[in-house]
């Protein structure tokens, strides 16, 4: 029996391993790294008392499965997830089990806490390297009907991203939900055919509805934790914040980027308050998340916001309300370019 503790330790600890070395290295998250790390220190030192026994039991050339050739490929990095997790998911149940016997020194307790432990951060994991593809960076457009006057919503969305939108929002507070439904599938599906991400505000049953990549809140929608728990793991979350406290809150929560503003004065409806580049730099050194600066941003002062902080600049009627959509966003995007040093081809 001690030899099969020995082997179910040692491979809950390799898997623990490589999962904390995900989160650390390939997602910079640091929340969930902690979480691993405590994991795997926790259930790696065992109990010190049969520690001695269990590594003179430990017997690697008489394992009948030890050197069994391993033809499993790993197809993308969820799958290395996945099978990681299961790797210790099963360790901890074999663990469980055999310190319900008499003999043992084990608490069965420990490794079931353990055990729903992972399946929690196995779901977390995986949805943070599933979103982590759709990076928000680059021009940021966001649609507005409102604003739009006669023009039609995708063809807009369109002439955006042929100009270098990286990113499209659907902001509509307005009209019936029946309405934004159908509206979000049609720009959806223009973003789609681009490989862009769309991003709907506000509506969570309209992110499901229309296949969105994601769903934007503002402090006074929808709590964050409780939109990560009704949408789909692969879906994108970002969260406005004026401050740093909202914007260190978002992060904690489980926000994928954040969204500061307002810049500048702006001709949007709402008029939000003016924190400026000052409050943009700060956020910067609290967060480590994607930001997105939005507010009175234009190609005359956007390079000025990305020296601030900015992965993403977010813009409305810099580029839906003129003549030209598609030559007013090529005129923000190459300036965003030029700041991270890429050429305008």
């Amino acid at each position: 029996m001690l030899r099969l503790i020995d082997a179910n330790l040692n491979r809950l600890s390799e898997g623990l391993r490589v999962l904390e070395d995900m989160a650390r290295f390939m997602l910079s998250d640091t929340n969930l790294s902690a979480r691993l790390k405590e994991l795997r220190h926790r259930l790696s030192e065992g109990n010190p008392s049969i520690r001695t026994a269990l590594l003179s039991s430990r017997d690697p050339s008489g394992d009948v499965g030890a050197f069994a050739a391993d033809a499993m490929q790993r197809a993308d990095v969820p799958d290395i997830v996945a099978a990681n997790a299961r790797r210790v998911t099963e360790s901890l149940r074999v663990l469980e089990e055999f310190a319900k016997l008499p003999e043992s020194a084990l608490d069965p307790e420990t490794f079931k806490k353990a055990r729903f432990t992972m399946y929690d951060i196995e779901r977390e994991l995986t949805g943070r390297v599933l979103r982590r593809g759709r990076r928000i960076q680059g021009l940021y457009v966001i649609i507005d009907p409102d604003m739009l006057g006669q023009r039609d919503e995708a063809e807009t969305c369109r002439q955006a991203i042929r100009g270098g939108a990286r990113v499209v929002q659907l902001r509509d507070k307005g009209r019936d939900r029946r309405v934004v439904l159908a509206s979000a599938r049609r720009l959806g599906e223009a973003c789609h055919d681009a490989d862009v991400p769309f991003i709907v505000n506000d509506y969570a049953d309209i992110v499901i509805a229309s296949a969105a990549d994601g769903l934007h809140l503002g402090q006074g929608d929808l709590p964050l934790p409780e939109a990560r728990r009704i949408l789909p793991i692969d879906k994108l979350i970002g969260c406005t914040a004026r401050t740093v406290e909202q914007a260190q809150r978002a992060e904690a929560e489980g926000a994928d980027y954040v969204a500061v503003g307002a810049m500048y004065p702006t001709r949007s409806k709402e008029q939000p308050e003016v924190v400026g580049l000052e409050r943009l730099r700060q956020v910067r050194e609290s967060v480590s998340l994607p930001l997105v600066a939005i507010g009175g941003i234009n190609a005359g002062n956007a390079a000025d916001v990305m020296d601030a902080g900015a992965d993403a600049v977010a813009v409305m009627s810099a580029v839906i309300q003129t003549d030209d959509v598609e030559q007013a966003a090529r005129s923000i995007a190459e300036k965003v370019r030029q700041h991270n040093g890429q050429d305008n081809s």
